[in-house]
C-alpha cells in the first residue's frame, strides 16, 4: 500500500448488490495491501451504499462508527411479504388490498412509525440467540423468538408511491432494521410488505456521496481518491476533540497520564473524547477524570 492509505485511516466505498460486506473487505485487502480491514456496520447482500471501512489501526475506531444514525433509501412492494422481509426470502402472503389505497394513507402510516418504537428484529438476522445467529437458526427450521429493542426512527418519509411499489427514505439510530420497518408499514395498510431496494446514504456525517465504487477501489493501483479516504480525526468530530500540543501528546503516547486544564477545549467532554495535534493528526482516544487526560487508546508512537 502505498501514498495516503499508507496511514491508518477509513475508507468510504460505495457497496453493489448481490455481494456480501465481507467480500468488500476482502477486495479492500488485496486492492490496498494491507492485512487489517474492517466495516463500521454491515450491509444486506441485495443492499447496496455506503460502507465504512477501517484500514489499518483504524479496525481499532470502528467501535466509535457502528453506533452512528443512519439514513437510507429504498423501495417496498405492498402486497407481498416474504420469510426475510426482502427479496431473498420466499414469499409466503400475498394480498391486493393494496389497490386502492390512497398516498396519503401510506404517509401517515410511514409517519406514525417515526419516534421511538420498539422492533422486534427479523428472524433471517445477524442477532445471536444462545450464541448462533438468528439466520442460521431460522434456516434450519427451528423456532427463533427475538426480543423487542427500542429504536429511533428520525425519519420515515414516503417520496413517491406507484403502487405496489412505494419509495422512501429513512433516518434512524443504529440498529434499526429497514426491512422490519416495511413489515410494520405492511401490516398497518393490511396487505404486507417487503423490501425490494435498500441503499445506505449515510452514516453519521459520512455520505455516499464521497464514496468510491469497488472497481474503483480495486483500480487505484492502492491509493483511493482524498474524497472517499477520511483521516481519523475528522471521522471521530462526533466525539469531540481535545487539542493538545507536541510535549503532551509524547507522554499519552507513552499512556501516562497529563493535566486537562480548565481552559481546554472540549476538556469537560463527557464519554470518549478523540485527542489531537494542533495539524489534527489523531494521538489517541481517551477520557478525562479527576481533572486529567487518560489514554485509553494511543495511536501516535512514542
Amino acid at each position: 500500500m502505498s501514498g495516503r492509505a499508507e496511514r491508518m485511516g477509513f475508507l468510504l466505498v460505495d457497496k453493489p448488490g448481490g455481494v456480501t460486506s465481507h467480500d468488500v473487505v476482502a477486495g479492500a485487502r488485496h486492492a490496498l495491501g494491507v492485512r487489517k480491514v474492517g466495516h463500521a456496520g454491515t450491509l444486506d447482500p441485495f443492499a447496496t451504499g455506503l460502507l465504512v471501512l477501517g484500514i489499518g489501526r483504524a479496525t481499532r475506531l470502528l467501535e466509535y462508527l457502528v453506533g452512528l444514525d443512519k439514513e437510507y433509501e429504498g423501495t417496498a412492494r405492498l402486497g407481498v411479504t416474504t420469510e426475510t422481509l426482502d427479496p431473498e426470502g420466499a414469499c409466503v402472503v400475498r394480498d391486493d388490498r393494496w389497490r386502492g389505497i390512497p398516498p396519503e394513507r401510506i404517509r401517515s402510516a410511514a409517519a406514525a412509525l417515526e419516534g421511538s418504537i420498539l422492533q422486534t428484529p427479523p428472524r433471517y438476522s445477524a442477532v445471536k440467540v444462545r450464541g448462533v445467529p438468528a439466520h442460521r437458526r431460522a434456516r434450519r427450521g427451528e423456532e427463533v423468538e427475538l426480543a423487542p429493542r427500542e429504536v429511533q426512527v428520525h425519519r420515515f418519509e414516503v417520496l413517491g408511491a406507484d403502487l405496489p411499489e412505494v419509495r422512501f427514505r429513512v433516518a434512524c439510530s443504529s440498529g434499526t432494521y429497514v426491512r422490519s420497518l416495511a413489515g410494520a408499514l405492511g401490516e398497518d395498510l393490511g396487505t404486507g410488505c417487503h423490501l425490494t431496494a435498500l441503499r445506505r446514504i449515510r452514516v453519521g456525517a459520512l455520505h455516499l456521496r464521497d464514496a468510491i465504487s469497488v472497481s474503483g477501489m480495486c483500480a487505484g493501483a492502492g491509493t483511493p481518491p482524498s474524497s472517499a479516504w477520511i483521516e481519523p480525526g475528522i471521522a471521530l468530530a462526533h466525539l469531540g476533540t481535545v487539542e493538545v500540543q507536541p510535549a503532551e501528546a509524547a507522554l499519552l503516547a507513552q499512556g501516562r497520564r497529563i493535566p486537562a486544564g480548565e481552559s481546554r477545549a472540549g476538556a469537560s467532554t463527557p464519554g470518549p473524547v478523540a485527542f489531537v495535534l494542533p495539524g489534527g493528526e489523531l494521538v489517541a482516544v481517551g477520557g478525562v477524570r479527576d481533572g486529567l487526560i487518560e489514554p485509553g487508546k494511543v495511536f501516535l508512537h512514542a
